[in-house]
């Protein structure tokens, strides 16, 4: 059983009366976070109900809130209790089906869960506001592989594990930029299991949240526009470019990248600037939420001694752990680049403070700061840069900007505030 850092937040929410959503892609371990809480409450000595939206059994409860209701005090009866509902998003108007409920303020606290749909997501941010809070179930975290792998002996000591246990490291590093966090991926074996298992998470992913859920009727093109944009992983995209190469037109080709972003396949950074006429404004820079999966898309999948792409997917994880780091956060994770082609692979935007990241996918030696980030350090004079390198751990100050070389495992356990 591979241990989420998830099921603690969701734990310590059960006390609380809004409905828990724990939402994210498919596949990435929900139903097994709801049933892992479901024990947790059975060993405390509550009651609680489970029902799963994909058994015909218990969908026939769902048909109206007082069919699900009668349900519920047949097995509970007016006691509290926790209801667990699995797999939410096969409900029609889910949202308000779930405020109804809510609004009956009934003794019973709801945990809801379902894939990445825009159905789910959206119709519950509108109808269940000031009455839900959200968890976002992502494939499983570099810092959550390595504690599996080494059978938890080193939790808490990521760090000093990583220093003292380098070429491991690497090699654990190296394997999860191949293979990527989910779950059934990273306990599968041999090699062609993962294949297969990765190839039916894709395929079920264009089965049941694009032709079924979305509508798409033509799910080989949208395939093709993961595969294209996963040979895009941190480069510029070039809507028109993509567009001409897949046949789409650019407003359909945006709709499929919106879908992708929706359901929990890519995200975007946007680029950061202050000089409109001298910064890039507009084109943005994709990445994968799963590294297995955008790797897949390439054909890459298994490919671990393809030094070639090492560098992008370093880059891609790090997008993923700074997203993670400030998330509820307020902040814009952003990249910076010039008409004259000067880059920082990421700025993060505090508002009132930009802290620009460089990332290097390199055993350095020495701290040396390449000219792009220092063109950004005298321009915008932040108080502090980061360099995302395999190995060193040093400090130069240019003009007043402390430049922090970070090594990528003590960005796992960075301590952020909110300054």
């Amino acid at each position: 059983m591979i241990k989420r850092d998830l099921l603690h937040a969701v734990k310590d929410h059960l006390a609380a009366p809004e409905i828990s959503v724990i939402i994210g892609p498919r596949q990435v371990g929900k139903t097994t976070l709801m049933k892992q809480v479901y024990r947790h409450i059975q060993k405390q000595g509550r009651s609680g109900l489970y029902l799963n939206l994909d058994i015909e059994s218990d969908k026939r409860h769902f048909e109206s809130q007082n069919h699900l209701l009668r349900k519920i005090k047949l097995e509970l009866g007016q006691t509290q209790g926790v209801i667990f509902i699995d797999e939410i998003q096969r409900k029609e108007n889910a949202g308000l089906f779930l405020k109804g409920l809510y609004d009956m303020d009934l003794p019973y606290k709801f945990i809801v869960s379902g894939s990445g749909s825009l159905e789910l997501k959206e119709q519950i941010h509108e109808s269940l506001s000031g009455r839900k809070r959200l968890f976002q179930l992502n494939p499983v975290s570099l810092t959550e592989f390595v504690d599996y792998r080494t059978d938890y002996k080193y939790s808490g000591q990521i760090v000093d594990f990583f220093e003292t246990e380098m070429q491991t490291g690497l090699m654990l590093l190296n394997e999860y930029m191949n293979f990527g966090g989910y779950p059934r991926v990273i306990t599968g074996e041999p090699l062609n299991e993962r294949r297969l298992i990765i190839e039916e998470i894709f395929t079920t992913y264009l089965e049941k949240d694009i032709v079924y859920l979305l509508g798409v009727s033509k799910p080989f093109l949208f395939s093709q526009v993961i595969r294209l944009v996963a040979a895009q992983t941190g480069r510029l995209m070039n809507y028109s470019k993509l567009a001409a190469q897949t046949g789409l037109s650019v407003s359909t080709l945006k709709k499929y990248l919106w879908y992708a972003e929706k359901t929990f396949i890519i995200h975007f950074v946007t680029p950061y600037f202050k000089n409109v006429h001298k910064e890039l404004v507009k084109s943005s820079v994709p990445y994968f939420i799963d590294l297995g999966l955008r790797n897949f898309a390439l054909g890459l999948f298994g490919q671990e001694t393809y030094m070639g792409d090492m560098g992008f997917r370093f880059q891609n994880l790090i997008a993923n752990v700074l997203n993670e780091k400030i998330a509820n956060r307020g902040w814009r994770l952003q990249f910076w680049r010039t008409t004259d082609k000067a880059e920082v692979d990421f700025v993060i935007n505090k508002i009132h403070e930009t802290l620009p990241v460089e990332v290097k996918y390199s055993v350095l030696k020495k701290p040396l700061v390449r000219r792009s980030l220092r063109n950004f350090i005298e321009k915008y004079n932040p108080s502090r840069a980061w360099v995302i390198n395999l190995n060193l751990s040093e400090t130069l100050i240019i003009k007043k900007t402390k430049v922090r070389f970070v090594p990528y495992y003590e960005l796992l356990t960075e301590e952020w505030n909110d300054n």
